[in-house]
């Protein structure tokens, strides 16, 4: 366990699978609107199997195994970068820190769901809604626990994850799996939300017509990202983006 996970004596869920119908659920139950869903993204690089996926996207998350590249790169970068003490209005971004063990995939769902168009599909006086309003104000240690005390969110959760294809693991398992978001931010920037990082990381700008699917954004986010995966390749991706029913 990397020194960025939450303790072993810290509250536990259940893994999420990267599977798009159950995210879905998850994201419709706690209050997202049927009009956005998540899809399978099956390449990065092919043009024709990326215009599947409706446009524009507006959050991409990326699976993938922690691995040794992974956890060095991570702390090389972090131990440059402040501790992040954004709140309120003004943040480019809302991010959450990870303190649930087992939480990536929720906490991927959250930034996906919290930030760019899709805050504007969130239903009002929904379990999300009134969740991103108690958010907002507050610093990151606020939020985080803020998360970690909500029943609603736990429950929604814990019904979702012991649905999955696969048997569910127990919460308190160790799992290598790890969920990355990259959303576009109210400036303009392609952002990288990470509950396990110091805060949000900006990678770069991004066109008014671009969203995180466009040539530049994957070039600058994710490509770059499995780029330092080379050795390990065992990676899915999912997008939030408009439904298709």
């Amino acid at each position: 366990m990397s020194t960025a996970d939450p303790p072993t004596t810290a509250p536990a869920f259940i893994p999420l699978e990267a599977n798009p119908e159950l995210l879905t659920s998850l994201l419709h139950q706690l209050g997202l609107s049927p009009a956005l869903s998540i899809h399978d993204v099956y390449s990065l690089t092919d043009s024709a199997l990326l215009a599947f996926i409706p446009r524009p996207a507006l959050a991409l998350l990326l699976v993938f195994p922690v691995s040794a590249a992974y956890e060095s790169h991570r702390l090389a970068e972090d131990a440059l970068q402040p501790e992040y003490a954004g709140k309120g209005e003004a943040e480019p971004v809302v991010w959450y820190r990870q303190t649930i063990r087992n939480a990536c995939g929720l906490i991927g769902l959250l930034h996906a769901a919290s930030n760019g168009e899709a805050r504007g599909f969130v239903q009002e006086g929904s379990e999300l809604d009134r969740l991103m309003r108690e958010a907002l104000p507050l610093a990151p240690a606020e939020r985080a626990r803020l998360l970690e005390r909500d029943e609603a969110l736990a429950t929604a959760h814990r019904g979702v994850a012991e649905q999955g294809d696969t048997t569910a693991p127990d919460a308190r398992d160790d799992v290598d799996l790890h969920y990355v978001c990259f959303v576009k931010g109210a400036d303009g920037g392609l952002w990288e939300l990470d509950g396990r990082r110091k805060g949000p990381l900006r990678r770069g700008d991004l066109d008014a017509a671009e969203d995180v699917l466009s040539e530049k954004a994957l070039a600058l986010g994710p490509l770059k990202f499995l780029e330092r995966e080379a050795a390990d390749l065992r990676f899915s991706c999912v997008a939030l983006a408009g439904s298709l029913d």
